[in-house]
């Protein structure tokens, strides 16, 4: 869509700067991982870089995993777009994805 150009878009290493706003951050899919047993049910996908070095996560919540496919089967080693609030939290830089529409695979 168009709307997305109207966004900031760093890439993985540039999200760090962009805490706080709104962007589309463009990455190769490193690697992904369901943490089925943890609170909340995240599943990490992390972009350029693999856990634990990861330098950007996009993060799908449990309840909102649906929404997504299988992401380790769908996303790793394809280059990806995710649109929404940069956050940082523990020190990993990342963005929550709640809606498909926020993820887009070229």
């Amino acid at each position: 869509s168009l709307a997305v150009n109207f966004y900031c878009r760093p890439s993985a290493d540039q999200a760090k700067s962009f805490v706080g706003e709104r962007a589309t951050v463009c990455g190769i899919v490193a690697s992904a991982h369901y943490a089925a047993s943890s609170k909340g049910q995240p599943t990490f996908v992390n972009l350029d870089k693999p856990y634990p070095n990861q330098i950007f996560t996009v993060l799908i919540w449990g309840s909102d995993r649906p929404k997504f496919g299988t992401p380790k089967r769908d996303y790793v080693r394809k280059n990806v777009c995710v649109t929404g609030m940069i956050e940082k939290f523990r020190g990993a830089v990342e963005i929550v994805a709640r809606s498909s529409s926020q993820v887009i695979v070229k």
